[in-house]
Parts: structure tokens; sequence; C-alpha cells
């Protein structure tokens, strides 16, 4: 009676510490960013002047002094509480603490280096600069930051758990911003080169916004190497430090520079065929094309050499989502292509627009088909199922999968706008007019998904080929010995037939004859030789290869004797 009652007590305590650890860390986590968000208030009104600490609006100082006096002190109370139990390593292990750390410090991260930021840039500017609320979010979401950043280095509670996560997300957060920036900061300087000083250049000089953005790309840039080398985030190789890298240095990049030189390409392209807007209007795209092209390509090169270190399921996916941007961006290019030759046909006095989107969808096609052909490799597809690389069937499923839905929802616009002409309505123009955007999309998506189908089913055929021949399974065996126990060990028989039939059930009976009518003799007869076990297992494994039946009867001995004899169920009608 004891035992279960002790079973029953300590069963919700699993439960009851998560719940416990739940409203701990939530709550912790509400009162530090009330408790900084007070402080911060307070801070801002110290920097800009003694009066407005107590003339200036009562009321809204009333907020940051509730929030300092009540949220800080009931937080430090809180987290010392917390803190104690650390002690314990489940408490230091578990999700709760681990989520709330790497939540906390993502989001300190985050406030502190924008608000520094903001501070660093507040100077660079010809009117009165606004410091005081950034000097003040920066100081005190840094001091949480270095807090946080404390208890997760500390020697005797250290917090492994989630490592990653927080090295992973300071690494992002500064990959993204530094190269953000740095789009921006070269944006600005190749604009001026191309197209000559901005109209901005009279209110404040033309270098204080590349300069801004050159100080936040030199912020992010400083983010991202301490996390990725300093706290070690080039060398982790979990699962989310993979997809991490693979989304944002490939993904994201790849994004980046194939669309910065399809823009490229296609002012190249209006300057050359299609000059109906003015040149300066026609080279406005041109600086911030160039400088996404630049930008993104360094990143995904980056990522793609180190991709190339990881494991083999890691450098195949960096190729497939290369091969994936660039064909989702020449797809674009078809569909936006028939768009445009449609529109051309069938109104030859609008050639200008039709002119234009051609254009684009050749840029497109142009940028996005090479690419893609580079990183597919169309013309070495696998030749045998050992070629087959990881990840290739799922990216081909995914693929005619999106393709799929997407044609099937272009069908239904274009079968909409079929039957809206059909049944009167003369407001959207002629029937070419009305289906040739959908059309475009439906070429190309279909084009898509014909082809992925086609290799699904070509890597399909390969692994059929190449799959083993699906094994017969023998489920029961009766073996009958013609051999006396102590001439032949039948359990040791039993058990070989067994393995080599895949785990039938076997069951072993003796004869109790001779097979002459006679009763057995506990010796061999003279001149008739048995065979060892080994020998009779193999001549037992090479019977029963051909025998499909899923019940056999095994006779072996005496002498050379081994008959094999599948057997049938009776018929339904046979009497017990």
């Amino acid at each position: 009676m004891t035992t279960p009652a002790a079973t029953t007590s300590r069963a919700p305590a699993g439960g009851l510490a998560t719940l416990r650890r739940l409203i701990l860390y939530v709550l912790l986590f509400a009162l530090v960013v009330i408790a900084a968000s007070g402080v911060s208030g307070l801070l801002e009104r110290l920097f800009r002047a003694s009066s407005v600490l107590v003339i200036g609006d009562p009321a809204s100082l009333a907020l940051p002094m509730a929030f300092t006096l009540i949220g800080g002190p009931l937080a430090l109370l809180l987290w010392w509480f917390a803190w104690r139990r650390l002690d314990d390593a489940a408490e230091r292990t578990a999700a709760g603490w681990g989520l709330y750390l790497s939540g906390m410090y993502a989001v300190s991260l985050i406030i502190a280096t924008t608000s520094l930021l903001n501070l660093a840039t507040a100077f660079i500017d010809t009117q009165e600069s606004q410091w005081q609320s950034p000097l003040a979010n920066g100081l005190v979401w840094a001091a949480i930051w270095l807090w946080h950043r404390w208890m997760w280095k500390h020697p005797a509670k250290p917090s492994t758990h989630l490592e990653d996560v927080r090295t992973i997300l300071g690494s992002v957060f500064g990959l993204l911003l530094g190269a953000g920036a740095a789009v921006a900061a070269l944006s600005g300087l190749l604009d001026v080169a191309i197209r000559g000083f901005p109209l901005s250049a009279v209110v404040e000089p033309w270098w204080y916004a590349p300069v801004r953005s050159l100080v936040w790309a030199a912020g992010g840039a400083l983010v991202w190497w301490w996390h990725w080398f300093r706290e070690g985030g080039r060398h982790f190789r979990t699962g989310l430090a993979d997809v991490a890298m693979i989304a944002v240095g490939i993904f994201i990049a790849g994004i980046a520079a194939l669309g910065g030189v399809g823009v490229v390409v296609f002012v190249l392209l209006r300057l050359a065929f299609d000059r109906s807007d003015p040149v300066n209007l026609l080279l406005e795209p041109l600086a911030p094309a160039i400088s996404a092209a630049a930008i993104g390509a360094v990143v995904w090169r980056y990522h793609r050499a180190v991709a190339v270190t990881r494991s083999t399921e890691t450098r195949r996916a960096s190729l497939l989502v290369t091969s994936a941007v660039a064909l989702a961006a020449a797809a674009s290019g078809v569909g936006v292509v028939v768009n445009a030759l449609l529109a051309a046909a069938v109104s030859p006095l609008a050639g200008g627009a039709a002119r234009t989107l051609l254009l684009g969808g050749i840029s497109s096609l142009m940028v996005g088909g090479p690419v893609w052909w580079l990183a597919w490799k169309p013309r070495h597809q696998p030749r045998t199922a050992g070629e087959i690389p990881p990840g290739r069937r799922i990216y081909l499923v995914a693929f005619f999968g999106v393709s799929a839905v997407v044609a099937l929802i272009t069908l239904l616009v274009t079968g909409y706008r079929v039957f809206q002409y059909l049944l009167g309505d003369v407001s959207g123009g002629s029937l070419v007019d009305r289906i040739r955007a959908p059309l475009g999309l439906l070429v190309a998506a279909g084009l898509v998904a014909g082809y992925h189908f086609a290799s699904w089913r070509h890597d399909r055929t390969l692994l059929a080929a190449a799959a083993p021949a699906p094994r017969r399974v023998i489920d029961q065996v009766t073996l009958v010995s013609g051999y006396p126990s102590g001439i032949l060990d039948v359990r040791a028989l039993a058990r070989g037939i067994a393995e080599a039939t895949g785990g039938a059930k076997v069951t072993a009976w003796l004869r109790a004859d001779d097979g002459t009518g006679l009763p057995p003799s506990s010796a061999p007869a003279p001149g008739s030789p048995v065979a060892p076990p080994d020998d009779v297992i193999q001549q037992v494994t090479a019977a029963v290869a051909d025998v499909t039946a899923p019940h056999i009867l095994v006779i072996v001995g005496p002498g050379n004797r081994l008959d094999v004899v599948p057997l049938a169920a009776p018929p339904p009608d046979m009497g017990s």
C-alpha cells in the first residue's frame, strides 16, 4: 500500500517543477524589463537637465519612478531566489532557465547595440543632437547584457544549456545588422558617384548618411565577430547552427546577391533598349543593386566556404538552397517574359510598358538560369541509386509541391477571369489582357513542377531497381530429426534454422523410429556417417531458400536424409 501512494505523490513533481519555473522566469523577465524601462527613463531626465527632472512633467515622472522603485527591488528579490536554486544542476539544465537566459540575453543585446549606435550617430548631424535617450537606454541595457553574460559564464554555476542558441542569435543579429548597414553605406557612396550629389546635400553634407550607415555596419560587424569567433559560434555543430548559417548566410545572402545582379542587368538593358524614362531615373536603382550584389556575394561566399567544412548534409543543403533561389529567379523571369509577349501581342501600341516588362523578365532569366545550371548541374544527374545525394528527394518533393500549389492557384485565377469575360464583364479589357499575368505564372510553375516531378520519378526508379528484393518470411518451421538426441544437438539445429529463416518459430520433434519402422539405436550404425551440425544447418538453409510457404516441414536424418515439405492450411470445410 505504501508504494502506490509514494508513486502518486511523486508523479506530479515534474509537472509542478516545470510550472513553477515557467511562472518564475516569466515574472523575472517582465520585472527586469519593467525595472530597466524605469531606470532608463530616470537617467534620460537626469541627462537632459536638472529642472526637467522635477518641473518638466510630474505625471510622466511618476511612471519611471514606480517602475524603478517597485519593479527594481522585486526583480532583484526574484532573481536572488532563482539564483540560489541554480546550485542544483537540474535547475541549470532546465528548459525554463535556458529560455529565460537566452531571451533576455538577445533582447538586452539588441536594445543595447541599437541604442549605443544611435548615440554614436546622433552627433553626425547639423541639427541639435538627441543623445540623452540613446545614452540612457544604452547604459541600462548594456549593464543587463553584461549581467546575464556573467550568469551564463559563471564558473560555479555555468549555464551550458541552450548555449548555442544565445551564440547563434547574437551572430545572426550582428550579421544582419552589419550587412544591411554596409549595403546602405556603399549604396550612398555609389549613388553619388553614379548620379552626382543628391538634393538633400543642401540640407546637410552628402557624406553624413554614408558615415552613419558605416557606423552601424561597424557595430553590427563587431557583434557578429564577438559571437562568431570570440564566443565560438563557428565551432558549433548543432542543427540550429547549421540551419541559421544556411538560412541567413546562404539563403538571404543569395537572394540579396541574385536580386542585386538582376536589377543591375535590368538597368543596363533599359539603358540599351528602353530609354522611355529620364536617365537619372533609370540609374536610381543601380547603386543599391550593386551594393546588395557585392555585400550579398561576400556573405554568401564566406558561409559557402564554412559549409564545405561541415557535414555532408550541410554541404548539400547549401547547394540546394542556392539552386532554389536561382530557380525561383529564373522561373519568375519565364513568367514575366510570357506576360510581356502576350501584352505586346494584344496591344502593339503600348510597346513601352511591354518592352520594360520584357526586359525585366529577361534580366531575371539571365541571372537565375546560369546560377541554377551551375548549382543543380542538370547534365550530371544521378545514374545509380548510390549517386543520389542526401536531401535531393526532399528538395524535389518540396519544389514540386510549391510549384504545383502555385500552378493550381493561377489556374483558378485564369479560369475565373475567362468566365468573367465570357459572362459579359467588359471593365477588364480583352481576354488576353485579363489572363496574361496569371497565365505567365502558370506556365512557369507548370514547367518547374513538371521538371521536378520527372526528376523525382527518375530517382524513385533508380532506388527501386537498387532495392533488395523483399525477403520472404517463413513464419513457422516444424523440424523432425531422425537422429537420436545424443548424436545431434537438436536445439542447436533449431536455433540455426531460426536464424537462417529470419526468426521463424521452430518446433522440434524427434522421430520415434529410425526411418525403417524399428526403434532408434543409441549410436550411429556402422558405415553411415552423421553430418556435423554446421553442415546440416547449411544444407537446411540452402534447401529452404526457394520455399515460399509460410509453414514448412523439415525432416533431417537419419543418415543423409533431408526433406523440406511446404505445408498449406487445411480447407475451411475440413472437420477437426
